[in-house]
């Protein structure tokens, strides 16, 4: 698999990496390289009397270095693979050192390992007796936390900033064991609430109150196979089969790529593509999981179109999808988005009455105008009504040096209450912020 300079930068854990990785993708920084079908190899000096061994899997995209670094990949393999990418022909085609054939030997092994266990025949009385075993410890597990919950009602919320992020991540461990993910997200969120900000208790108090609908659906809808059963298994962590739903026939439009958002949680990096179809006008969010060390299957450019047949998850609202297929288009109309923030409120209560539990999601608006009042930012639509700006001190220069304080389209991602601006169209550019 070869990937291009962009695509190799992308791997990039963060800028500090890919800087060095660029400094060191340097004929002179290398004692030794090589490459075949399967892997890439290199030997880095470092500041030691020994060289650092970096080398690659090209099948499925992974590194492995002998630095003492942490990050993955490490500055050492995104160099070795930029070089690689840069002047193919410098590398010498030859058998892998032991170094090399080892780990490859050991990553087919768990490659095997793996498919003869998926390959393996569904025992569906096992299978069965596992999801109601799992069933009966989310039930324990919502149980003992809508006891907290209401504790919390009854006792006060007023000494919630006194507690401290442990005795929230406690409760989020708590459901973990129960095997309740989701509902673990989001006794974290509700510890991450800003104490120091004003009137804390209205986003404190919107969390709890949905933990609390999720629970409690959960426990009056626990059975049955409605759109609106699997929102709440979803919320709940539940997960549903991605090849069995890519068998389905899906939506095939012309996508705008929105906005990219990605977080790293325990190695693990969330990256988040929010899309819009332009004939159907949909929203979509494809979700992209990828370990340390492990090259992105996904990558896609906010700004460009796709043509692409998305496949959506079952939900009252469909909104997370799957890509399955995709081509590049040339296509660069500008999207239709809401007149102003009435019709956003009108769409988003419609949303609210077939589920009460919604999360973010992306907007476009025609002609906002960021305005300063009461020492926040806010974007003014035409009718002059206002929406907040969330974190607006990470780009509300750059909003402005793009607008000159002038009515323009934007990408908005939040909700009716609060928004973050990810994107701008002056004239037919789309420009991220």
């Amino acid at each position: 698999m070869t990937l291009s300079e962009d695509q190799i930068l992308a791997l990039a854990p963060d800028e500090a990496s890919k800087k060095a990785g660029l400094g060191l993708a340097n004929m002179s920084k290398w004692v030794s390289k090589g490459a075949n079908e399967l892997a890439i190899w290199g030997e880095c000096q470092g500041s030691g009397s020994k060289p650092y061994q970096a080398q690659i899997d090209l099948s499925n995209i992974a590194f492995k270095c002998s630095c003492p670094s942490r990050k993955f990949p490490c500055k050492h393999g995104l160099a070795l693979f930029l070089l690689y990418a840069r002047q193919t022909a410098s590398f010498s085609i030859d058998k892998a050192p032991a170094w090399v054939t080892e780990w490859l030997e050991k990553r087919a092994e768990k490659q095997e390992k793996k498919a003869a266990k998926e390959e393996a025949p569904v025992d569906e009385a096992a299978q069965v007796k596992r999801q109601l075993a799992r069933h009966d410890k989310v039930m324990n597990g919502i149980n003992e936390l809508q006891l907290w919950i209401k504790d919390i009602v009854r006792n006060g919320i007023l000494s919630m900033p006194d507690k401290g992020f442990p005795w929230f991540e406690n409760v989020a461990k708590r459901m973990v064991d129960a095997q309740a993910p989701g509902l673990a997200n989001m006794v974290r969120q509700l510890g991450e609430t800003n104490f120091f900000a004003e009137n804390w208790q209205q986003p404190f108090l919107e969390q709890l109150l949905k933990l609390y609908i999720v629970t409690e659906g959960y426990q009056q809808h626990h059975s049955g196979e409605a759109p609106f059963l699997q929102d709440l298994r979803s919320w709940i962590g539940f997960t549903i089969n991605q090849d069995e739903l890519k068998e389905q026939t899906g939506i095939t439009d012309t996508w705008l790529v929105l906005a990219k958002q990605s977080n790293e949680v325990d190695n693990v990096t969330t990256e988040k593509y929010w899309l819009y179809g332009l004939e159907q006008k949909k929203y979509a969010l494809v979700l992209q999981f990828t370990v340390r060390g492990q090259g992105s299957q996904l990558s896609l450019t906010p700004g460009l179109y796709i043509q692409a047949e998305l496949v959506f998850f079952p939900s009252v609202n469909p909104m997370r999808a799957l890509i399955k297929r995709q081509l590049n288009t040339q296509n660069n109309n500008i999207p239709t988005g809401y007149s102003g923030w009435d019709e956003v409120t009108a769409a988003q209560s419609e949303m609210y009455s077939r589920f009460p539990v919604q999360g973010e999601r992306p907007f476009i608006v025609e002609q906002l105008t960021a305005v300063p009042y009461n020492n926040q930012w806010w974007l003014r639509d035409q009718s002059s009504r206002m929406v907040p700006i969330r974190n607006a001190e990470k780009n509300i220069w750059h909003i402005l040096a793009i607008s000159g304080g002038q009515p323009l389209n934007m990408v908005l991602i939040g909700n009716p209450a609060q928004v973050e601006v990810a994107g701008i169209w002056q004239e037919h550019q789309y420009l991220l912020v």
